[in-house]
């Protein structure tokens, strides 16, 4: 029997029992009953302690027994899970491993490709930009001109190739010499020498025959005169310089009862100095006209004997400006009340800046701009290339502003009722230094663009003497279908183009001022270009490479006021001279007068001015 089991009681045994009970009599079978029961509640109880010792050992031996088996389970678990993870992680790592090395090689050729790449196309810039430099220092300088960059063994390289005929300079007869128009001058035609104008003095050398000479040997007459033969050489008379004495009377009161009175003193810009009003004119022309160095302008004149320091020279100019003020100011007038002004700026070096490092670049700002009648050309001095000077000098102005693409102009650009034009000729140019990199006589895809230019540089040629409507018509109708085409072709050329190299920049610069460079289409009277601004700053720069900078900031705005005197004046069809003697002499009285407009070029006759400014009484002979 198992131990610890429960057995139910034997049938026998409470037989047995109940025959014992018989036995008892009935008094005390109740007691018996009652110890008999306590017994049998004694022996449950026991037995229910013993099943519940013998359920709660068994239990703690099973839970024993299950925590051993789990904990055997767990063990195991654990370890082929150790095992497995271990097995993932160096399979993982192998991967890993793998998939970096394969992800590095790659990575690494893919960074020398590009690398290399970047190091041709750097190398190619170099080479281009390399080749452009040699280009513009010994090469041609411009297209239409194959001979400009000869600067060298003038006299040689013009003269080669010439015959005796060019030993004869084209001069009109002076009857038949004809005043230009006013503001006009009149075109060299084609293949022929430009005539001599006719304020050139003329004098006259009769040579004639001796009387003895005139006898006919036939029949010992005299002959008689039938005709002269009429040949004009050009001849000059050397500077001449002349010292004007002023006498001025002075007259008293015989009784000495008033002060001595005297005629004042004839106006002059300059009364403290003894330079005349036509000197101070023919010294403004040398330097800003001529592009001539006060050093050498001081040479010129000691070679005649007259000793004019450059110093001296140099004060009178800064005073002379000074009082061109304000026709400068009527000018700005004029210009700002246009509705369209081309800008540009170039460098100019100032040795005597305050606050700054004599090497430090310097600027001239130029603007030009005006009616069609009344062309204005300013320059302004500025030690900054910054956008606030362009905000500055166009203050409350409103219209079209042409320019290059330096982005100084946003910000002016930025201003209410200003738009931005952008200059073709600038764009063009990147282009055409791409065609001076291909081979000889190889076309390349910079050549399609600059065809693409010149048709419309064509249309503009066709309309140039017309009016803006039918100039304006020609651009809606001509250009645009010409500007469509240069669009599709920089937006199909631009993906497949490095963009560091020639090509790649001068089709980014293109793009970058697109909507710039085709607005001059809304208007009629609108430029195509920069190219008269450009040419305004051109007489600056051929100057600033003979006197190379200015010595004070008094100085460089003395030079762009005079500059812009010469200019304007110039842009207006006047021989500069003729317009600045003419001023110098009549500035006292409009200084008094406080009145400038009559002295501005546009109110004066060119004409008038050329035989005031150089007829003289011919010399006797």
């Amino acid at each position: 029997m198992q131990k610890g089991a429960h057995n139910p009681p034997n049938p026998s045994d409470l037989k047995t029992l109940e025959e014992a009970l018989s036995g008892i009599p009935s008094a005390h079978l109740a007691a018996v009953q009652s110890i008999v029961d306590g017994l049998i509640q004694d022996a449950l109880t026991e037995a229910e302690q013993l099943h519940q010792a013998f359920h709660e050992k068994a239990l703690a031996e099973a839970l024993a027994e299950a925590g051993e088996h789990h904990q055997t389970l767990r063990e195991k678990a654990l370890a082929e899970a150790e095992e497995h993870h271990q097995t993932l992680r160096e399979k993982a790592l192998a991967e890993a491993e793998e998939h970096h090395q394969a992800l590095h090689e790659k990575v690494l050729a893919e960074a020398l490709a590009e690398a290399e790449e970047r190091h041709h196309a750097e190398i190619q810039a170099l080479h281009e930009e390399l080749a452009l430099e040699r280009q513009r220092l010994y090469g041609r300088k411009s297209e239409s001109r194959p001979h400009q960059a000869e600067v060298f063994d003038e006299a040689e390289t013009t003269a080669e190739g010439s015959t005796e005929a060019d030993d004869q300079a084209g001069i009109p007869p002076a009857e038949s010499a004809k005043e230009p128009a006013h503001g006009k001058t009149s075109a060299k035609p084609r293949g022929k020498r430009a005539p001599i104008p006719p304020h050139i003095e003329r004098r006259d050398v009769i040579i004639d025959l001796p009387e003895d000479q005139r006898i006919c040997p036939c029949c010992n007459e005299i002959m008689a005169e039938i005709g002269e033969d009429v040949s004009e050489q050009i001849d000059i008379i050397p500077m001449q310089f002349l010292v004007t004495r002023i006498h001025r009377k002075r007259y008293a009161c015989g009784h000495r009862e008033h002060k001595p009175m005297m005629a004042p003193r004839p106006p002059q810009v300059l009364p403290k100095s003894n330079a005349t009003n036509a000197f101070l004119a023919m010294l403004m022309t040398m330097k800003y006209l001529d592009g001539l160095p006060l050093a050498r302008i001081e040479y010129i004149l000691e070679r005649i004997g007259l000793r004019v320091p450059r110093v001296t020279q140099a004060r009178w100019l800064i005073q002379s400006a000074e009082h061109l003020k304000p026709l400068a100011e009527a000018m700005n007038q004029v210009l700002l009340g246009s509705d369209l002004i081309l800008m540009d700026e170039t460098t100019v070096q100032v040795l005597k800046e305050k606050g700054r490092d004599p090497s430090t670049k310097s600027y001239m700002w130029v603007r030009r701009g005006g009616p069609k009648d009344k062309t204005v050309v300013l320059y302004t001095y500025e030690p900054s290339r910054s956008g606030d000077i362009p905000v500055q000098l166009l203050k409350g102005w409103k219209g079209y502003l042409m320019t290059d693409g330096y982005a100084g102009y946003h910000q002016v650009g930025r201003n209410e009722g200003v738009e931005l034009l952008a200059c073709w000729a600038h764009a063009r140019r990147y282009f055409v230094d791409v065609i001076k990199l291909q081979p000889k006589n190889k076309r390349g895809r910079a050549d399609d663009m600059v065809a693409m230019i010149a048709e419309l540089y064509a249309v503009e040629k066709e309309v140039r003497k017309a009016e803006d409507a039918e100039r304006y018509h020609a651009r809606l109708t001509k250009s645009k279908p010409i500007l469509d085409r240069i669009k599709l072709w920089l937006d199909r050329e631009v993906d497949g183009t490095p963009p560091k190299g020639a090509l790649g920049v001068a089709i980014a610069y293109a793009l970058k001022l697109w909507p710039r460079l085709i607005r001059y289409i809304e208007r009629g009277d609108l430029p195509i270009d920069n190219n008269p601004c450009e040419g305004s700053i051109r007489p600056f720069v051929r100057g600033r490479r003979a006197w190379l900078f200015s010595d004070t900031p008094a100085g460089a705005n003395a030079s762009a006021l005079i500059y812009s005197m010469v200019e304007t004046a110039k842009a207006n069809g006047h021989e500069p001279h003729s317009w600045l003697n003419h001023v110098m002499r009549e500035l006292p009285k409009a200084r008094e007068m406080k009145s400038y407009d009559h002295l501005l070029p546009w109110n004066l006759n060119a004409g008038d001015l050329i035989r005031d400014a150089y007829l003289r009484e011919a010399p006797s002979s």
